[in-house]
């Protein structure tokens, strides 16, 4: 057995629970933030039969899509001694997958 640990951007956090529920696995969902970019992220648990790993994995795939944003970067002084913030593209979304052994499972 697997423990399933994904990391994913808020904005596909529905469609990822949606689809892992709608194809029968239960599903843990906490709020967490990512380093980075410090913005929204969803974090899903979820306990699976090896076999089932790759679907899993799969689900998440199609439902977290990787895109382009443009995002403040840090600030900068000028000539002038004027702050300023111009925007970075950076690439957002995707998921980062990690899976585990489980030692020991049990549902009470």
């Amino acid at each position: 057995m697997k423990l399933i640990t994904a990391i994913v951007n808020k904005d596909d956090s529905a469609a990822v629970q949606t689809a892992l529920t709608r194809d029968g696995f239960s599903v843990t969902r906490t709020a967490s933030t990512g380093g980075f970019l410090k913005t929204g992220n969803v974090t899903f648990l979820t306990a699976v039969e090896d076999d089932k790993v790759d679907t899993v994995i799969a689900i998440i795939a199609k439902q977290s899509k990787q895109r382009k944003q443009l995002v403040p970067s840090t600030s900068a002084f000028g000539a002038t001694g004027i702050e300023y913030a111009y925007p970075i593209e950076v690439i957002v979304g995707g998921a980062t997958i990690i899976v585990q052994d489980i030692m020991r499972f049990e549902k009470l």
